[in-house]
Parts: C-alpha cells; structure tokens; sequence
C-alpha cells in the first residue's frame, strides 16, 4: 500500500462515520492523527487472523470483506463503497481481524489505528454513542442476511443480490455501478459459478438484466422484487 494524502475537510463522502462528526469537539486532534493509504485492484489490506490495525474508512474506491468457510472456501459476507467503515468486527474483542478485505477496484484508505479509535472512544461521548447504534444496525443486518440465505433458493438469492448491488451502487449508463467476475457474484450468494452462469443466462433470456461484458444491468426492478417479496 501506498502512502498518500486524503483531506477528511474536503471529503465529499457524507455516509462516511467520520466526517459525519468532524464537527465535534477535540475530533480534529484525532482526524489528524490517521494514515492514508491507496490501494491497486485485487490487493489485500486486511487479512483474517492478523493483529488489528485500527478501522478502515473508504475515501474512494470499492472492497470486498471476506471470510473463509469451511475447507478454505471464502464468502464474501460484505461489499464496501466510499464512506463505508471495514474492520470494526474485530475492534475492541480479541483486537484480530475476523474478516479479510481487498480492493475492487484502485482504493483510497483512511487509517485510524487502535490508539486513536480508543482515545476517540473514550473521549467523545456522542462518537461513542453513535458508534454503538451502528454496531447494533450492522448486528441486525447480519442476522437479516442469515435468515435470507437460509430461506431463499438460489435464483432468490442470485435476484436479492443483484437489487442490493443496484441499491448500493447504483446504475452508470444502465449497468450496475461495480465489476464483479461470475466467481466473485457465486462468493457472495453462497452457490457456485456454474450456477450463476445459468441463473444470469436465465434471468437475460427473461429479460430482468442485461449484460456487457462482467457489467450488470436490471432492466425490471419491479418484477425481480415480487419474486423474493415474501422473504422481506
């Protein structure tokens, strides 16, 4: 990873934790304290198992947080846009990373290490407040995901997947905002990729997407939501 410079009073990233509270007292002297780092496509900055290194925010860029199941197979429980917060799974518990996370795409990292996150903690009351409804939010929408994947067959899932990436990052000229290979869209389903080259083939020949290339398009929304309705 390579150092840089990511300025927390000129981010335009409003989601992001952080600066929804530079405004707060004695946040400054900790905003200035964290590190970036920018990271090349496919590069890993968290590893499962390692010591923590403090929470991860997104300046730019997209990532994906994995976890390894069983016989090695990794599953990608989360994927991550500009703002989102990485690493807080492991904070503040057995202080190592339960989780992996590499770059979607070339990424900018804001680093604040475990000090200074404590220092936050411990010193800024409405942070820590705050902090804690995110834990309980993220906590609901794990158990959420697990009762979803539990009751859904695979083209429900393949089809909540894809309303959740379109969601999340949107559309750019028709096509969901994020490259995925059919591997990486079979990790966060749970299925195989075989199996998501015949549901993706299925759901064109239907005509609910369109795909150029590794680029997704959801052409009727509205159709692909009543078929998992009953699972909301």
């Amino acid at each position: 990873m390579k150092n840089i410079n990511a300025d927390c009073s000129v981010c335009t990233n409003s989601n992001c934790f952080i600066k929804k509270h530079l405004h707060l007292e004695k946040m400054q002297d900790y905003v200035m304290q964290k590190i970036n780092f920018s990271c090349k496509k496919g590069q890993q900055f968290m590893i499962e198992g390692a010591p923590m290194q403090g929470l991860y925010f997104i300046f730019s860029g997209k990532a994906k947080v994995i976890k390894t199941g069983i016989y090695g197979k990794e599953q990608i429980v989360r994927l991550a846009k500009e703002g989102d917060t990485l690493g807080f799974r492991g904070f503040g518990t057995k202080n190592r990373y339960l989780i992996a996370a590499s770059a979607i795409e070339d990424t900018v990292l804001c680093n604040f290490s475990n000090e200074v996150m404590q220092g936050i903690l411990k010193n800024i009351p409405e942070f820590t407040y705050d902090m804690m409804l995110f834990y309980a939010q993220e906590l609901n929408k794990s158990e959420n995901n697990v009762k979803k994947i539990a009751q859904m067959n695979v083209r429900e899932r393949v089809i909540d997947a894809l309303l959740y990436l379109h969601k999340k990052f949107g559309q750019s000229n028709g096509l969901i905002d994020i490259t995925l290979s059919r591997k990486e869209i079979a990790d966060f389903t749970g299925t195989t990729d075989e199996q998501i080259t015949r549901i993706l083939s299925s759901l064109k020949k239907e005509g609910l997407i369109k795909i150029v290339e590794k680029k997704i398009g959801l052409l009727d929304t509205e159709k692909m939501q009543r078929e998992i309705i009953e699972h909301k």
